[in-house]
């Protein structure tokens, strides 16, 4: 197995979570355990006792997120401690996972952002060609590469994927804060039922954009975006194993669409769906906003429809869901 981080000296104890099976486990996912496994034993008084027999054999060499070691482990006949009951390992695991989707999702935001920022900045102080609109800078010998329309269209959707994919985050931050805090039950239910929902859309959409984004900003730069020394290839790098680690972004529309969606008949679904319409109807009236509601109002209805038709199919063909899955997500 191999593991971010799995082995390093900037602390004086590393604690592994590792999935196990117990001597009578069942088998499948539904004999699976979770333990705490340390690099050293921890004594009754806090200090740090004998060496666990859990140790690095070797690093990855990966493309990117140099920064990051990621150890190849080897466990022999390490000592571990069960967290919670007995073969529910995999649901115990998976609070940390979808915490650590969230995250993922965030690491795509700031990469998306800084990407952007770079070549903003960049875009305004390269100068090449006149716009086919005519000379902008009359005071240079050609204009600044950011009033060339392409430049603009990736310049835009890095800002778009950014400035979108930071409300949505937030948006999971005030949530998560309700369903923890709140002092109304059916909120805390409600808003941990809307969390789970957008879990899977915050890690597969926004790192996703994320490759878009860094890429069309690296494209920005020309030549200069594939050396090095600028760092655009970087965040290029950098971004591409997000949309892999934590669950593939196949396996998280596959989660989306076929548990939080079809598997409780689109009932997350339809509590999102009213929070859109409560939208559409506050601003409807609002001409400023008519651009971004009226498409939101359109796309309402023909969600409504396709997500029936692939639930339909699904039932009569799983493959269906399996197909349609990657491509739903992104609507």
């Amino acid at each position: 197995i191999f593991i971010s981080a799995g082995e390093h000296d900037m602390t004086s104890n590393i604690i592994h979570l590792v999935l196990a099976r117990l001597p009578d486990a069942p088998k499948g996912s539904k004999g699976i355990s979770l333990f705490v496994v340390p690099k050293f034993h921890v004594k009754a008084d806090g200090s740090l006792g004998e060496r666990n027999p859990i140790f690095c054999a070797g690093l990855e060499h990966k493309m990117g997120i140099h920064g990051n070691a990621t150890a190849q482990i080897v466990i022999e006949g390490a000592t571990g401690t069960l967290v919670g009951e007995p073969n529910k390992g995999l649901a115990a695991m998976f609070v940390m996972m979808n915490a650590a989707r969230l995250g993922v999702g965030n690491q795509s935001l700031g990469l998306t952002e800084v990407a952007y920022q770079n070549a903003l900045a960049y875009a305004k102080d390269r100068i090449q060609m006149r716009s086919l609109s005519g000379v902008k800078a009359k005071d240079k010998e050609a204009d600044p590469i950011i009033v060339h329309p392409d430049v603009r269209k990736m310049l835009l959707t890095a800002k778009a994927y950014a400035e979108g994919g930071r409300a949505l985050q937030i948006f999971c931050t005030l949530l998560l804060d309700k369903e923890h805090n709140h002092p109304d039950e059916k909120v805390r239910k409600d808003s941990g039922e809307l969390v789970a929902l957008l879990t899977p859309i915050v890690k597969a959409f926004i790192t996703d954009n994320g490759h878009i984004a860094t890429n069309s900003c690296m494209q920005v730069f020309g030549g200069h975006g594939f050396i090095k020394e600028w760092g655009m290839e970087q965040f290029v790098r950098d971004n591409r194993i997000n949309m892999i680690y934590e669950g593939t972004n196949t396996i998280q529309s596959l989660d989306l669409l076929g548990r939080k969606i079809l598997g409780n008949n689109g009932a997350s679904l339809k509590k999102f769906g009213k929070l859109v319409a409560k939208l559409v109807e506050e601003e409807g009236v609002n001409e400023k906003m008519a651009e971004f509601i009226n498409p939101i109002a359109m796309l309402g209805d023909q969600l409504t429809k396709f997500t029936t038709e692939i639930g339909f199919k699904g039932f009569q063909n799983p493959d269906e869901v399996g197909a349609a899955a990657v491509d739903y997500l992104r609507v």
